[in-house]
């Protein structure tokens, strides 16, 4: 058994699931508590800059074991020309569009931390992260059908 394909794909997968996880959690949970005012701006900064580091660690680890899985799967034609490697070029623009809401998501929703004023940042971070929500989902049904081998 080679050991490296094995960690190269625990690796992604758990970076994966810690991930969407961390984005499901602040939007399902973070989200509505700073926009009632419900979670103070100190629990907001912690809890976003975790889910800044989480996102942007994220997406080096699974941008680098990605590829090597890719480049060691797939070739151009296959990428481009098989519903797997559709699946997996799907993959990649969404891990890219989940980094970028996330990202802006969390700017919007800092930006009122300074100055004590949640709910208002809050509202305007919100569609960002029920964007991030969606995609994240949509992440997990994609690797779910790669996984499956139900596409050729």
């Amino acid at each position: 058994m080679d050991l490296i394909p094995a960690a190269v794909w625990t690796l992604h997968v758990a970076f994966a699931a810690l991930w969407t996880g961390s984005v499901l959690f602040v939007s399902a949970t973070v989200v509505p508590a700073a926009t009632s005012a419900t979670i103070g701006t100190d629990a907001i900064a912690s809890i976003v800059g975790r889910l800044q580091l989480v996102t942007r660690l994220s997406a080096v680890v699974l941008f680098a074991t990605g590829g090597h899985m890719a480049g060691t799967t797939y070739t151009i034609e296959r990428l481009t020309g098989t519903g797997r490697g559709h699946l997996v070029l799907t993959m990649l623009v969404l891990w890219f569009v989940l980094a970028a809401l996330v990202e802006i998501g969390s700017k919007k929703l800092l930006s009122g931390v300074s100055t004590d004023k949640l709910r208002e940042p809050a509202r305007d971070a919100r569609p960002l992260f029920l964007g991030a929500a969606v995609v994240s989902v949509l992440l997990l049904v994609t690797a779910g059908v790669l996984a499956s081998n139900v596409v050729a």
